[in-house]
């Protein structure tokens, strides 16, 4: 079977992490991949032989080393990660007789306050807000360890990249596409300040695993082992307390909802914390999973390397190169083409247009089903529907998407069910209907628009659609070319795959607590619920994978496991695991390979300022900066204390100025505030029924200089059912209105 980019010629410019992964998720799909660039790995990962594996994983299937004189006329060319390496990328190439895409990827972009700032994972994840929460309650936020920043920036590059090259082939020129890490990483706390802005909770240091308004979403200590938990809904509550021998436990009013219980989370650990000593983690997860609680074992590397759901998925393969075999993440999808609706060799792919306005966006004439709900698979979706796709979310008329709230299906004026911020961020630029797709006449809706769509998005837990009659299978049956995509927690297949799970879970299950916090601490979470975006940003990059391949392969189903794609981000702490056979350590902020990386309080209360010294050539510039005698690698920690301590967060900008890595610790919910995030117009404002005006974040990537547009805000609850029906499907407006008499169509039922 072809591989979906085979067609494809790239040359890497550059050896920083971000741009080798965007380079080489097109080397995983079948692009010629050329490396031009002097890789220095003597500081990824953990250093040592980990470091040398962890290069020998992102260059796998590349060409090196290569350079463009070798007479290689690429498609693509990625460069980064400073501005003035994209630049020099872009003079190398001006005189090609044909010009290929060129794919900047800085750290802060190349405009605003922060454009030639020195950038590192561990700055960006403190600038973010990621880093603020995690750690003891009275401080210091921790620094998460790995290169999730790079990883997630690389994808994010590479989503654009595709959409630009699909936007080419049918006569979008776009010469140029720029990704900046901080702003692909913002992926993971962008409805914070939104959310904020809308009279939400500001963040806050509740201490190690414990992110508001949720708990319990941790994890626990079980009689062989880690068990990870969250239980959000009250009915998820009283079956945890009852399967732990706790029942009257549910009933107390004062834990009654998540709030309470995260009020009251130190009184609730004493008491769950030895329940779940009683009991083996094998046991707690089938009986969890059977009760429709969200739980999942916790494993160290070593365990996860051996688990035999992942074992089944051959969700890791053996590298092979100048250093030991040894184990290393696959891709987290799987694409399994059809071979239907293929075209000849050298034929255009029928299914899309040829020609668009210039400004309608690279993807404009593709169609997506949007049949996903919460943060993940709209996500997913976004991007789609930024880069100029016509995106069709199809919520069902009494089960609508979850992420409009929990429990907010009462009457009101406004209804509350339209005001949830973190639904509106991740719906933009998308037409919303409300089918009943239990019925035969909805069902029949979802069939006939399948019929014509490029796409269709699901993140059902495994089984439901099928149920429904919407299988993978059934909707090619319909359009041999769709494309078909399945974001289950574990995946479709294996033991595993019916398990329920949050984005939390997922994190859980990844594994990646045992690479964060101290040495002494329980495994330690980073986010609320890291696996949701994550898989949003690997679900558009598979779509749009299969897409760009689709005359050659036919219609694809993507069978994506959301834990899976956070081993990518895990990838350092695995494969250290298995070259090395050692764990990896765990050292709270600080890193073998960095002189001093930490946060250091400065004289607000919760003013922090977070520094990444990575070699002893930055000494002397730090000496001259906080006027100490030239420190040794053991004094830094002291001499930056007591300077940073008579000094706000925004002495960052001093440390800067000397090549030195250094940002603010920002919370979540500050980020309206931060200066670059407010000068590079990265927040909008939209005007929206029931909510008025409101902030939404832009999208991470622009073409030629151009930031996509924000064209509409995010659909009311079955907004546009007359619309897409009479336009999409040609109905009359006394078909339309019969639906709607019916029950087919319409809004939620109260």
């Amino acid at each position: 079977m072809a591989t979906p980019l085979a067609d494809l010629t790239v040359v890497e410019l550059s050896g920083d992490i971000a741009t080798r992964y965007c380079g080489k998720l097109f080397a995983e799909h079948g692009a010629r991949v050329v490396s031009a660039h002097a890789h220095a790995n003597d500081r990824l990962a953990y250093g040592g032989a980990s470091a040398a594996a962890y290069a020998a994983w992102l260059d796998a299937g590349k060409e090196m080393p290569g350079t463009l004189a070798d007479g290689v006329m690429p498609d693509v060319v990625i460069a980064g990660q400073t501005p003035a390496d994209v630049a020099r990328a872009g003079a190398t190439i001006a005189g090609f007789t044909r010009r290929p895409l060129l794919v900047g990827v800085t750290w802060f972009g190349d405009g605003g306050p922060r454009a030639f700032w020195q950038g590192s994972d561990a700055i960006v994840q403190a600038i973010s807000g990621v880093a603020f929460p995690i750690g003891p309650a009275d401080g210091p936020p921790t620094l998460p360890q790995g290169q999730a920043p790079q990883v997630v920036g690389g994808v994010t590059a590479f989503i654009a990249a595709i959409a630009a090259l699909i936007g080419r082939r049918h006569g979008r020129a776009t010469d140029r596409v720029d990704t900046s890490v901080l702003e692909a990483f913002l992926c993971l706390t962008e409805h914070g300040a939104p959310g904020f802005a809308a009279g939400g909770p500001a963040s806050k240091q509740h201490g190690v695993n414990r992110f508001g308004p949720v708990y319990p979403q941790t994890i626990f200590a079980a009689a062989d082992g880690w068990i990870g938990v969250t239980a959000l809904t009250p009915l998820q509550w009283q079956e945890l307390c009852s399967m732990i021998g706790l029942p009257d436990l549910a009933q107390d009013p004062r834990y009654e909802t998540t709030d309470l219980r995260m009020e009251a989370a130190d009184e609730l650990e004493a008491v769950l914390a030895p329940a779940f000593r009683k009991l083996r983690a094998g046991d707690l997860l089938l009986e969890g999973q059977r009760r429709r609680v969200p739980l999942a074992p916790v494993p160290t590397m070593a365990e996860l390397l051996q688990t035999p759901h992942w074992r089944e998925r051959q969700s890791f393969r053996r590298i092979t190169g100048a250093v030991p075999t040894f184990e290393a993440p696959a891709m987290p999808f799987r694409l399994n083409a059809s071979g239907k609706g293929a075209v000849q060799a050298g034929a255009p792919d029928p299914g899309l247009p040829g020609s668009g306005s210039p400004d309608s966006g690279p993807l404009a004439g593709i169609r997506v089903l949007d049949l996903s709900m919460g943060w993940s698979g709209p996500l997913a979706a976004r991007h789609f529907a930024d880069l100029g796709a016509e995106v069709i979310k199809i919520e069902g008329c009494s089960h609508i998407d979850w992420w409009r709230g929990w429990n907010t299906l009462v009457p009101a004026d406004p209804p509350p069910y339209e005001m949830r911020a973190n639904f509106n961020a991740v719906n933009r630029n998308k037409r919303g209907i409300a089918v009943e797709l239990r019925d035969p006449s909805g069902a029949d809706i979802l069939r006939r628009l399948a019929a014509d769509a490029d796409l269709l998005i699901e993140n059902y837990a495994p089984g439901v659609l099928s149920r429904l009659g919407f299988s993978p299978e059934a909707m090619l049956k319909i359009n041999p070319r769709i494309g078909y995509i399945s974001m289950g927690a574990f995946g479709s297949a294996g033991p595993w795959s019916g398990f329920r799970a949050y984005g939390s879970t997922t994190e859980q299950a990844a594994g990646m607590p045992f690479l964060q916090g101290a040495a002494d601490w329980t495994p330690t979470m980073q986010h609320t619920a890291y696996g949701d975006p994550i898989a949003g940003i690997y679900a558009a990059a598979a779509a749009l994978t299969a897409l760009w391949g689709r005359a050659r392969t036919g219609g694809t189903t993507i069978d994506l496991s959301q834990v899976e794609c956070l081993f990518q981000l895990a990838a350092d702490g695995l494969i250290a695991q298995s070259a090395t056979g050692e764990p990896p350590p765990r050292t709270g902020s600080a890193r073998a390979t960095s002189l001093f990386r930490g946060c250091l309080r400065c004289n607000g209360p919760e003013d922090w300022l977070a520094v990444d010294i990575d070699g002893s050539e930055r000494l002397a510039a730090l000496s001259r900066v906080i006027r100490v005698a030239m420190p040794s690698p053991e004094s830094i920690k002291a001499g930056l204390a007591g300077w940073a301590g008579e000094r706000t967060a925004g002495a960052a900008e001093l440390l800067q100025r000397a090549g030195i890595a250094a940002g603010p610790v920002q919370p979540g919910t500050g980020l309206l505030a931060d200066p670059h995030l407010t000068a590079i117009g990265f927040w909008r404002h939209a005007e929206r029924r029931h909510v008025g005006s409101h902030v939404l974040p832009r999208p991470p990537y622009a073409l030629d200089g151009v930031s996509p547009p924000l064209r509409s805000p995010a659909p009311t609850l079955g907004q546009h059912n007359a619309e897409v029906l009479h336009q999409v499907l040609h109905m009359t407006p006394a078909e339309i209105e019969a639906l709607e008499r019916a029950g087919v169509i319409g809004t939620v039922a109260i």
